[in-house]
């Protein structure tokens, strides 16, 4: 009977055999599974059938050879990521593609790294093209042996890599009156996260002694506008870093190579690019422009100095205006899932509310939680059909917490421009929808 059945195979067509046998293990899984796509199952939305042309027929992509491995050696993303970019918009540059930013598409991001390729940009004067055989830094002013670097020369110090995200002081600026763009990646892409490859400047300071007396240092750039910005002495003597690679690769241009600063959790403006000079001062150099950037004025009258940190934030990137639930079915589950940060320190809980502030329940801290670094956070709820309005409130390890709109503004009013870190709200309605939508009051449950 054994060599019977093989007979009548051998009478069969290959191709005949190989669709029969895909076809008889396609259904009986299916049949195998069905109990587990039911109601509160995430793979509920998914419509099984035996007879998928996806699954029944074989691929395209598999009737021929792939590209060749020298097509392109760089490598570069699939073409059916395309949607996957930077944006820019009108409102939020200078009247021209010099003077811009481009904003990261962070509703596509996954995990706490953003790929080179989309970390956000913000140029004064254009991206510089710095030669990186002719580039140079000094480090001068109250120093005990000042200094002319080569990138050789740089690199000739032990190096660190750590994470860190960058934040512009403008993010979500437009937001403060109420709700502008319909975009989580117009609201809150002037920022990325990556990882930072270079010398602590604090190393540097040791090998060539810095004076007692300085108390402000000048960080400035080599490109077009230069961009000077002063930052205190005891933050570059703390985690400031003097970095040539990010994500394990040189700087791209856009973000200052070959050599630019990094100031953890402080203004993105003070993370100077192609930097060519650091001086140390015992007095500042604040031009009324830098002095008006790092001030924010108070309802009273009074203005708060020297606002360079970003304070603790947060956002929920799925499900945003542009990744809402309109495939859910009701009983379906879902993952609201986001990202949190504080220039301060680490995020220490994100709490969850889906009534707009009156109640708030505690989310999932998702990988790794790092200081002044994103960090993810999850929450899985069943989809009911009805609508609410999503929210998410973050505390830092320094005991900081989101405020609310209405308790921001009490503070520096609506004329503000920078630090916007207010509570997000998102409005879904039955359909799966999602838009942004702005909660005047939270309690704080």
């Amino acid at each position: 009977m054994k060599n019977s059945k093989v007979i009548k195979m051998r009478n069969l067509d290959v191709s005949e055999v190989k669709e029969s046998s895909r076809r008889d293990f396609f259904k009986k899984s299916i049949l195998y599974s069905a109990g587990a796509l039911g109601a509160g199952s995430f793979l509920s939305p998914t419509i099984a059938s035996a007879n998928e042309k996806e699954i029944m027929q074989e691929a395209q992509w598999s009737t021929k050879l792939g590209d060749p491995i020298n097509k392109n050696l760089y490598g570069l993303p699939s073409a059916y990521e395309h949607n996957n970019i930077r944006r820019t918009h009108d409102l939020l540059s200078s009247g021209d593609a010099y003077a811009s930013i481009s904003m990261c598409p962070i509703h596509e991001s996954e995990g706490i790294i953003t790929p080179n390729g989309l970390f956000f940009t913000r140029n004064h004067g254009g991206t510089a093209q710095v030669d990186p055989n002719k580039w140079r830094l000094m480090i001068h002013g109250k120093v005990k042996k000042p200094i002319v670097l080569t990138l050789d020369k740089l690199k000739k110090y032990p190096s660190e890599t750590r994470i860190y995200f960058i934040e512009c002081p403008a993010n979500g600026s437009p937001e403060w009156r109420g709700p502008q763009f319909n975009s989580l990646q117009f609201m809150k892409g002037m920022m990325s996260s990556a990882q930072w490859t270079g010398v602590m400047l604090k190393t540097i300071l040791k090998d060539i002694g810095l004076e007692k007396d300085a108390v402000w240092m000048l960080a400035e750039g080599s490109d077009n506008a230069s961009n000077p910005r002063t930052i205190p002495v005891e933050k570059a003597l703390d985690d400031v870093m003097v970095v040539w690679a990010q994500n394990g690769e040189a700087l791209r241009p856009e973000q200052g190579y070959p050599v630019r600063l990094i100031v953890p959790g402080w203004e993105g403006n003070l993370n100077t690019k192609w930097l060519k000079r650091l001086e140390f001062s015992n007095k500042p150099w604040h031009s009324k422009e830098e002095t008006s950037k790092y001030t924010m004025l108070q309802e009273s009258g009074k203005a708060i100095r020297y606002f360079w940190v970003n304070e603790v934030n947060s956002v929920i990137t799925s499900p945003c205006p542009e990744k809402p639930w309109s495939d859910l079915k009701k009983g379906d589950l879902v993952e609201i899932e986001g990202l949190a940060w504080s220039g301060r320190g680490t995020i220490k809980h994100v709490d969850i509310s889906l009534d707009g502030g009156d109640n708030w329940v505690e989310a999932d801290l998702k990988g790794l939680v790092l200081p002044k670094s994103w960090t993810r956070f999850s929450y899985i709820i069943k989809w009911k059909g009805k609508p609410l309005l999503l929210a998410s409130r973050a505390t830092d390890d320094m005991g900081y917490v989101q405020p609310t709109i209405d308790e921001e503004t009490s503070k520096v009013g609506v004329e503000s421009i920078y630090h916007r870190n207010a509570i997000v709200t998102w409005g879904i309605t039955k359909k799966g929808e999602c838009n942004n939508v702005q909660i005047r009051k939270h309690k704080k449950s």
